[in-house]
């Protein structure tokens, strides 16, 4: 019988495609590159320009004046004879007091018949009514009742000269007895009280803004009834008075740097130049306080007021806040650094110590960057220094240790190739951007790049 034959499977060889091997490294590259890039942190470059911001210069103040508040001494209907806003003179009648109540309606009886106004008296109405109107705003509908009692005051002057001239003939009518007052000192009258007569500047904390809804008007009514001691009225002696603004501390700094500040007021767009003053107050909070000394007259019935500091936006380079970073260097005296080095830029003489021990120096080449003119010292990267390094005078053995430090403002330029720090002087900012200054000697100029956001490199980083 023959023997078996034994059958093996055929394998075909491996035949390598060289097409398919460059595929594969390819391919492996690109998941290796796509892997690195999310997990590395991305460098984005920013073109530095020159732009400006515009500031917001509006804000809210209180009023402060040099205002004294007149109590009745007797009880009774007051009738009022001096205008709200009008200024009336040493002893001059301001008003009086009916202790009887019948007074009123004897004068309204003995004044009853036709009577008309003159042109001038119309247009008084005409005016505070056309004014009322262009400053209205729904949203401080209260203002409402102020022209409601303006235009009672403006009545009740229109109708002084004949209640004036009817007063001695009623006066000796059985059962009216009448009491007369009158002004203390020369001075603006008004006729409404609200607590805050003695309030000054350094008084101002955060709860006079905060305390709005609480704030409560008291305005004095004619022919209302008032017992011996309730405030009468307010007499304002003097021209001069001032706002008081809530800033934050920097903004402040900088408009007191103008000394005086053009200010419009939105309520009727008038505007003036007022002194310009910083305070620091007991909350801690800083506050703008302006002084002017006109006009007080035309905001007699305000004490919280809306202005517009008018002042010239900040113009330089425009940088994003995310690229600003700070930076600690040693500060080395002026005369330790040695201007002029191969490359026309600065050095140093070191300590140093040769193989045999043998104490000697040498000159190393430093960046600087930046120069304190007052303190008469450079600011030098901790690159090629170390705490404790002993520095030569050139000229002298006199050493200087260095061990003083100090930190500059600053961003990273990417000109070169890697992060490069350069000084930045900030002359305003918002949350997303800051104006700097341009054509510094150590800082920036327009159109270098600079790293967008700091945190993602290191000082001296090569950047792709």
């Amino acid at each position: 019988m023959a023997g078996k034959s034994k059958i093996k499977k055929y394998r075909k060889p491996l035949n390598l495609n060289i097409g398919m091997i460059i595929f594969g490294v390819i391919f492996i590259y690109v998941v290796v590159c796509v892997i690195m890039y999310f997990q590395t942190s991305h460098i984005v470059r920013y073109e530095v320009k020159e732009g400006s911001l515009t500031a917001n210069n509006t804000y809210r103040g209180v009023i402060i004046r040099d205002e004294t508040v007149v109590y009745s001494q007797s009880a009774g209907y007051a009738n009022y004879y001096a205008r709200e806003g009008e200024r009336v003179a040493k002893n001059a009648l301001v008003y009086i007091v009916d202790e009887t109540g019948r007074f009123s309606e004897d004068l309204e009886a003995a004044a009853m018949g036709e009577n008309s106004l003159t042109e001038r008296e119309l247009t008084e109405f005409r005016d505070e009514i056309i004014n009322f109107v262009h400053e209205f705003d729904s949203a401080n509908y209260d203002n409402t009742y102020d022209i409601k009692y303006s235009l009672k005051n403006t009545v009740l002057k229109l109708a002084n000269k004949s209640m004036l001239e009817n007063i001695s003939s009623l006066s000796g009518t059985s059962g009216v007895n009448i009491n007369y007052f009158y002004a203390p000192a020369t001075g603006i009258v008004s006729y409404w009280t609200d607590g805050y007569e003695e309030l000054t500047a350094q008084d101002v904390t955060s709860d006079v803004f905060e305390n709005k809804n609480k704030y409560e008007k008291k305005q004095m009514l004619n022919n209302s009834l008032m017992a011996s001691g309730d405030a009468a009225y307010k007499i304002c002696t003097s021209e001069n008075w001032s706002l008081v603004i809530p800033v934050e501390a920097a903004r402040g700094a900088q408009l007191v740097e103008e000394g005086y500040i053009k200010v419009r007021f939105l309520k009727n767009q008038y505007e003036s130049w007022a002194e310009v003053k910083l305070l620091t107050n007991a909350d801690g909070n800083t506050y703008l306080k302006l002084d002017f000394n006109n006009s007080m007259i035309t905001f007699i019935n305000d004490r919280f007021i809306d202005v517009e500091l008018i002042v010239e936006d900040e113009t330089g380079l425009k940088i994003p806040v995310s690229s600003i970073v700070q930076k600690e260097f040693f500060l080395i005296p002026e005369s330790f650094v040695i201007p002029g080095g191969n490359n026309g830029g600065e050095s140093i003489m070191r300590q140093c110590y040769l193989e045999d021990g043998t104490i000697s120096s040498e000159i190393i080449e430093v960046e600087v960057y930046n120069f304190d003119s007052e303190s008469k010292e450079y600011y030098l990267d901790s690159t090629f220094l170390n705490a404790g390094d002993v520095l030569y005078k050139l000229d002298g053995q006199e050493t200087y240790t260095v061990s003083k430090r100090a930190s500059l403002t600053g961003v990273y330029n990417m000109n070169k190739g890697y992060a490069d720090f350069k000084q930045i002087i900030i002359l305003y900012q918002n949350d997303e951007y800051a104006i700097v200054k341009s054509n510094t000697k150590y800082g920036l100029n327009v159109y270098d790049y600079i790293v967008l956001n700091a945190e993602s490199v290191s000082d001296d980083q090569f950047i792709n």
